[in-house]
């Protein structure tokens, strides 16, 4: 299958980098060469970890990025795609735009799937022309590590369109779960007041973070504290998920802390930028 991938961010060259390694011919997308360069060579760091490991072999890395090809020009990255996967940032203005030009120049057979983590995929399938082939597939971070993929069905999405996305995610050795069409899915509506709050205990004097995410890790096995985590996801697309769980469910607890508005003005962003609740410049 002629798969197409839109971002070379961190989500879309995770993407790429499974669906290459399972055998399919990836075209990655995105407007800047140099974060199309930076992508391969994440791409191929990992691969070079999995051959580390003894997971995959030297010979099997060497395949995987053979089968990636990269494209500036949107129209020419899906003209023959089978399946597209947008992973651009979380902006619905933006992915509206992306899925009108997807609709435009990709094949009238391909099916159109968004990575997003909260936006609706019935407001993403109404940018397009054909609604009952748009859904949701969304991956996640490490898109090579993380066994599941949250399938999201629009209110147009048919049953072939699903049990083609399905059987998709399986042939990656991922987990397809099925999830109807709601602000932030079931994976960030759990997950995302939950760090929210947390940033609100850090707000309020509760707590510090270390103190939160110690509390998390020790007190209700998480593996990982929601400080730590918001770090790691980016602080700006929490910030981003919890104005949609805000605006689409207009329920208060959805409200974003405003200490987490203040970090993302500032430029701390979490782990991308170096500073967050915690400190990674030396890192």
């Amino acid at each position: 299958m002629n798969v197409t991938v839109i971002g070379a961010g961190t989500m879309g060259n995770g993407i790429a980098h499974v669906f290459a390694q399972s055998g399919h011919a990836v075209t990655l997308v995105d407007l800047d060469q140099s974060r199309l360069d930076a992508a391969l060579g994440t791409i191929d760091k990992n691969l070079g970890r999995q051959v580390a490991k003894e997971r995959i072999t030297a010979d099997d890395q060497a395949a995987t990025l053979g089968r990636i090809a990269t494209q500036t020009d949107l129209a020419r990255g899906v003209a023959q795609a089978d399946l597209v996967v947008e992973a651009a940032t979380e902006d619905a203005t933006l992915k509206a735009k992306i899925f009108e030009q997807i609709d435009d120049h990709a094949p009238d057979s391909a099916i159109l799937a968004s990575n997003t983590s909260s936006i609706s995929i019935t407001q993403i399938a109404g940018a397009t022309e054909r609604p009952e082939q748009v859904i949701g597939m969304h991956f996640f971070n490490p898109v090579p590590v993380m066994k599941l993929v949250e399938v999201v069905r629009g209110l147009a999405t048919s049953d072939a369109t699903y049990e083609t996305v399905r059987e998709l995610s399986e042939g990656l050795g991922k987990v397809p779960v099925e999830v109807n069409d709601a602000a932030g899915f079931v994976s960030n509506r759990v997950l995302m007041p939950m760090i929210n709050e947390a940033i609100f205990c850090v707000h309020e004097g509760v707590a510090t973070p270390e103190a939160v995410d110690t509390v998390m890790k020790l007190g209700m096995a998480h593996p990982m504290g929601p400080l730590t985590l918001a770090d790691f996801i980016g602080l700006d697309v929490c910030l981003a998920i919890m104005e949609v769980l805000h605006r689409e469910l207009g329920e208060d607890k959805y409200r974003p802390c405003p200490l987490l508005r203040k970090m993302v003005a500032a430029g701390r962003l979490g782990r991308k930028s170096g500073q967050g609740f915690y400190d990674y410049a030396a890192g």
